[in-house]
């Protein structure tokens, strides 16, 4: 595909983006440093911008370099391969990813240290799914506390003021599902983490 093909329509997707930013073609311009008729020049398709003024733009509309320019993605590979859990610099919990990111289903194996993060009550919506693969996990629902040993499983919903925590002196390992729903208080954290 030459440069040409690659680009076809960018114009009507700056204009389009632009009106939905509800920006003004000088309040565009001007928050990428632009003059309104080198963007009105773009948006025409007389002009082709370069990656820095696409990359402003995408900023400054809310979206992608990749999305301007129209570009489809693939779907998300189906297969994650294993590897090391390294431990998260914010209060020691292990990560790995065991789905595929962009997905409303999001699925982590994780390792819970003992005694770290107990005073961290989440609330968000979605839901979420948990299995213990080793050691024992202090479970937190509401005003209910559940312990759960290798092979036993949760499935909750997610508004539910929930907290996790490792009981075994060694730690706990899990496998771990949630939805991703987006909404104002998704991310609300109730506590002091640490």
């Amino acid at each position: 595909m030459n440069v040409d093909q690659e680009v076809e329509g960018l114009g009507a997707r700056l204009r389009e983006h632009r009106s939905a930013s509800r920006l003004t073609l000088e309040a565009a311009a001007g928050r990428v440093g632009l003059s309104p008729a080198y963007l009105s020049r773009l948006e025409t398709g007389l002009r082709q911008p370069s990656l820095p003024v696409l990359l402003g733009l995408a900023r400054a509309y809310g979206t992608t370099v990749s999305d301007l320019l129209g570009e489809q993605p693939g779907e998300p590979e189906p297969v994650i391969r294993g590897g090391a859990i390294e431990p998260d610099r914010a209060g020691g919990w292990g990560y790995r990813r065991a789905g595929a990111p962009g997905r409303a289903l999001q699925a982590l194996h994780v390792q819970v240290p003992p005694g770290l993060q107990d005073a961290v009550v989440r609330v968000h919506p979605g839901e979420e799914w948990l299995y213990v693969t080793r050691g024992r996990l202090r479970l937190t629902l509401g005003e209910q506390t559940h312990l759960l040993d290798p092979g036993d499983s949760a499935h909750f919903d997610s508004l539910t003021p929930h907290c996790i925590a490792a009981e075994s002196p060694d730690g706990v390992e899990l496998l771990f599902l949630h939805t991703l729903l987006q909404s104002p208080g998704s991310n609300l954290c109730l506590g002091n983490p640490h």
